[in-house]
Formats: structure tokens, sequence, C-alpha cells
């Protein structure tokens, strides 16, 4: 199997795991946990930023918009929003702003 394809493989099932802890799944409010959230974001934008030279700008970017989107969706969730360049994964994308 080719880096390029297990890499946005992992990328994906990090976004997914993302989005149901961000509340964002079927199961919603119920399955919303935002530390595991941040993990899981910060995770994914170090794999994103590591590996984006690696898959080439074609496969890396919408792995970067999925995880800006994440970011963002974080931001929204929180009831005490990080401040910029704090939240999940920033230290790795720099500041997200909405």
């Amino acid at each position: 199997m080719p880096a390029v394809e297990v890499i946005t493989t992992v990328a994906v099932h990090l976004m997914s795991a993302a989005a149901v802890k961000c509340g964002l799944a079927e199961g919603g409010e119920a399955d919303k946990d935002l530390d595991e959230a941040r993990k899981l974001i910060t995770a994914l934008a170090g794999l994103v930023t590591a590996g984006a030279p690696e898959i080439s700008n074609f496969h890396a970017a919408p792995l970067r918009d999925g995880l800006r989107s994440l970011q963002l969706a974080f931001r929204e969730a929180s009831v005490v929003p990080d401040e910029p360049g704090t939240g999940p994964g920033e230290k790795f994308t720099g500041p997200v702003y909405g």
C-alpha cells in the first residue's frame, strides 16, 4: 500500500473520530467530549503538517480543509474558547479564526 494511502486513511479516521467527539455526528451531544476531541485534532494537525510535503498538495489540501473545519467546530463547541493560537492543533497550523 502506498504511503499516501496510509497517511490519508489515518487522517480520515482521526477526522471522523474528532467530528464525533465535537458533537457533529449522529449522536450529537451524547457523544461530545471536547477533551478527547482536542487530542484527536492535535494528532491530526501533526500528521497533516508533517505529512503534507510527502503526499503533495493534491492530497494535503482537502486534509487541511477538514482540519480547519474541525478546529472551528471545536472553537464553536467550547463554552470558554481557547485564545487564538492555543486551540487544538494550532501549535502546528497557527491560529485559526472563524
